[in-house]
């Protein structure tokens, strides 16, 4: 199967470091800093990779069981918040909540919902993060 990479690197302290991040395939590169993750300073973070990866994976996931149910989906949108915060004397992702709205022609509210469940515990990232609570 096929194995995925990405890298970072960090440079100075943790306050006033700087870092980069770049996906393995070049589709993305980008700055992180202390601000980018625990405030709302400009760049990026790992928590909002994770976020992507989780939305990419549960959209595709959930596509993936719909179609085998039978329905065609023609859109199903995801948009993954991931909490970052104290935990002990440091910091954790505590809970991530998945937000999802789809368009699935013939679909009634009961089965849209048991694949969603599905997809949300089946999915390859939602099984690699199962220790934070995902809604």
């Amino acid at each position: 199967m096929a194995v995925r990479s990405s890298e970072a690197e960090w440079k100075g302290n943790l306050r006033n470091g700087q870092g980069k991040m770049k996906l393995g395939s070049g589709a993305f590169e980008g700055p992180d800093t202390f601000v980018s993750r625990f405030d709302s300073g400009k760049g990026t973070n790992p928590e909002e990779l994770i976020a992507a990866a989780h939305a990419g994976c549960f959209s595709m996931a959930l596509s993936a069981g719909l179609s085998t149910a039978g329905f065609t989906p023609t859109r199903v949108h995801t948009t993954a918040r991931v909490q970052l915060e104290p935990v002990g004397q440091g910091f954790g992702i505590t809970k991530i909540e998945l937000q999802t709205e789809a368009e699935i022609p013939g679909i009634d509210k009961a089965t849209f919902q048991k694949k969603a469940e599905n997809a949300k515990k089946n999915c390859p990232v939602s099984k690699a993060l199962a220790g934070p609570q995902i809604t």
